[in-house]
């Protein structure tokens, strides 16, 4: 089946050459509810028992709007003057001046084995070393009223929050300054949520979940609620081996690499990636899928949906790369990217601006393949407004269809 001229071009369309398989459904998909996708992760579940004096048991979960700290809590840390004191009730964990040692001492002193989650809360900034970590062990809530600044060098996977092979864990509120190798590093994790996070960084990737410990266990039920992250040398927010995320809201500055990247990432729900200057001079992008993502068995059904993907200037806008798709970006709003707007390359079953979309100036909108990778099909390239910028196809893909796409001072070459 060819494909009909689109109706809003300033110049003609190219039909479609026989070989093509046809076009996809007109019907507009929309961002669906978390709860259609995976289960929801675990709140914060009330204590047994009040801890040891001081406040109630009932830790505040995660989805209300309570400012940091508010709330009831098992153990704190606290800074008063250069001291830092950990304290579960009554009880006095640590005294002294270094916010990672006070922070660990306050979260190893919950309950040992504990089946239901119990929380820290730690009021103060301080520094911690970048070859040094804070790490949650399950049923865990962590939440921090003050900023974390990473000062010196180190290597691995440390971070000041980190997680591995644990369940049921919390980070309700941090801020992260200075050099970080990661802001958070979780890996081989089970229901997770991670609240309101804030990092200003001068070098370091901002999130880091994956799998990498043992691939044969996904990581699964994520939630992340609002991320920012600003001067990381790397990515802001990177999955990898994950079965199971819902993004509210991931807003990347100036950040080295991507801003949203997810790697063999399934069942995801995304509302909003807005990135301004991600991976400038760089092949990354604002949003970018690879290494399978998307890939469920041997086959690509629509399981990533993307409500809102922005971008301004920086390398791409949205890339879809190495066998990844199953994918549908409601809304895409680009503008002066310095590499290509759009590249789809050996992806299947792709939708792009599903409901609408802007692309105006920067790179091209392009639909390429590598050799050692099947071609793309069944990619969807529409409603889009094309502004100072062009959309090529080559080679050929597979029933890729091109509708509704309205073309200013732009030009079209596709097959």
């Amino acid at each position: 089946m060819g494909r009909g001229a689109a109706p809003h071009l300033t110049r003609s369309t190219p039909r479609a050459p026989g070989r093509r398989a046809g076009v996809l459904a007109t019907c507009a998909t929309t961002l669906v509810t978390a709860a259609a996708l995976l289960t929801a992760p675990a709140s914060a579940a009330p204590a047994s028992a009040a801890p040891a004096g001081g406040a109630p048991a009932d830790a505040a979960p995660p989805q209300t709007a309570a400012a940091c700290g508010e709330g009831s809590y098992h153990a704190e840390a606290t800074l008063s003057g250069s001291t830092w004191t950990a304290r579960r009730g009554s009880s006095v964990v640590y005294t002294g001046t270094d916010m990672r040692a006070a922070m660990q001492a306050a979260v190893g002193s919950l309950t040992a084995g504990r089946t239901s989650k119990e929380r820290v809360v730690v009021r103060g900034s301080g520094s911690i070393g970048a070859g040094s970590r804070v790490s949650l062990p399950s049923y865990t809530v962590l939440d921090v009223c003050g900023t974390i600044n990473v000062t010196g060098s180190g290597s691995g996977d440390q971070a000041p929050v980190y997680a591995r092979g644990v369940r049921d864990i919390e980070v309700q509120h941090l801020n992260v300054t200075g050099a970080p190798l990661y802001g958070i590093f979780m890996r081989n994790v089970t229901n997770v949520v991670l609240g309101q996070i804030d990092m200003r960084l001068s070098a370091g990737l901002g999130v880091r979940i994956d799998n990498r410990g043992d691939t044969s266990q996904w990581t699964r039920n994520v939630r992340i609620d609002s991320v920012y992250v600003s001067g990381a040398s790397s990515h802001a927010v990177e999955t990898y081996g994950v079965d199971g995320i819902t993004i509210g809201t991931v807003t990347a500055r100036n950040v080295g690499e991507s801003g949203l990247l997810l790697n063999q990432t399934v069942n995801a729900t995304v509302t909003k990636v807005d990135a301004d200057g991600a991976g400038t001079g760089t092949g990354y992008a604002a949003f970018r899928m690879a290494n399978r993502n998307g890939r469920i068995g041997s086959g690509y059904p629509t399981n990533v949906r993307v409500g809102e993907v922005v971008a301004r200037g920086g390398g791409r806008g949205v890339f879809c790369v190495s066998e990844s798709g199953g994918a549908t970006i409601d809304r895409i709003t680009l503008s002066n990217t310095g590499n290509n707007a759009i590249l789809i390359e050996n992806c299947y079953n792709v939708n792009l601006a599903a409901q609408s979309g802007s692309v105006t100036g920067g790179g091209e909108i392009r639909l390429a393949a590598r050799s050692e990778f099947p071609n793309n099909a069944d990619i969807t390239v529409q409603n889009l407004t094309v502004t100072n910028s062009a959309i090529r196809e080559s080679p050929c893909g597979d029933n890729t269809t091109f509708r509704n796409n309205t073309l200013v001072n732009s030009s079209q070459s596709i097959c």
